[in-house]
């Protein structure tokens, strides 16, 4: 993780000279002098701090973040604390210090997410209410129950839902190893791609409507091919073959008797030979 700024430490070998000082020496040497040699000698002393709040933050994380950066965050969060640090309060350091290194660490888990904490908040709010709805209503939620429930009107409900939406966004450079394999394994190299297509299935989908539309005339193929393929309406359909809507919705009822009284013969025939 690249640095935010000078830290001052010079070193990361403690100081021989300074090996016989206690921590009390330090810290009245420090107040005194200010000398970075003995922050260093401070930030040595209370490392295992940083490192204990690392290690419980990072247990409640996803793989993708790396104890190492906390740790660094810490560090800041350490060094911070001891330049701030006043003795006559009266407050050990230990307890001084714990939350301005968890408070650094926090900011830099922030800094990694791309969603706002608004955003997170929305998706969260959602998500509650959805759960209470389910359990009430024993089924799915329909939006204006949800809108309702969060007493918003359809506009800013959509709006929260947009939101919700994308805190389920993930990086593509996302790993997602499973199992003991050492190869990195990311959500790019497992996601599937929309657009290939199945070759078994294309011509499968291609003897399907070659079958449904053999024997038909012209206008009754491009009936089934813009109704069930292109998903067009029947007053849509009556448009482009220049047919009114009932004449089309009455050749569509023709074409769907014929095809299956074909389907059936079909059938038995499937069924003799086998």
């Amino acid at each position: 993780m690249p640095s935010k700024r000078t830290t001052g430490v010079t070193g990361s070998k403690p100081m021989k000279a300074d090996q016989s000082l206690d921590i009390e020496q330090i810290w009245h040497l420090f107040h005194k002098t200010h000398e970075d040699r003995y922050r260093n000698l401070l930030m040595e002393h209370y490392e295992t701090l940083v490192r204990y709040t690392a290690e419980r933050l990072h247990a409640k994380l996803p793989d993708k973040v790396e104890i190492d950066d906390l740790m660094s965050a810490g560090i800041f969060g350490l060094m911070d604390a001891i330049d701030a640090y006043d003795p006559k309060r009266g407050v050990k350091f230990e307890t001084y210090c714990a939350p301005r290194i968890k408070g650094a660490i926090l900011d830099e888990l922030r800094s990694m997410d791309w969603v706002p904490r608004l955003v997170r908040a929305r998706a969260h709010q959602v998500a509650k209410a959805t759960h209470a709805l389910e359990l009430n209503l024993g089924r799915k939620p329909e939006e204006e129950e949800l809108a309702q429930e969060l007493n918003v009107d359809m506009e800013e409900f959509n709006r929260l839902q947009r939101d919700a939406k994308a805190v389920g966004l993930v990086s593509l450079s996302t790993r997602c190893n499973e199992g003991d394999s050492d190869k990195d394994i990311c959500e790019i190299d497992v996601i599937k791609d929309q657009r290939s297509e199945d070759p078994l299935i294309e011509a499968q989908k291609r003897d399907l409507k070659n079958l449904l539309t053999k024997g038909l005339s012209r206008a009754e193929r491009l009936i089934v091919v813009l109704y069930y393929y292109e998903e067009m309406t029947m007053k849509e359909i009556g448009a482009t073959l220049d047919l009114s809507e009932s004449r089309v919705s009455q050749m569509h009822s023709s074409i769907v008797a014929r095809l299956k009284a074909h389907l059936t013969t079909r059938k038995r025939e499937f069924a003799v030979q086998s």
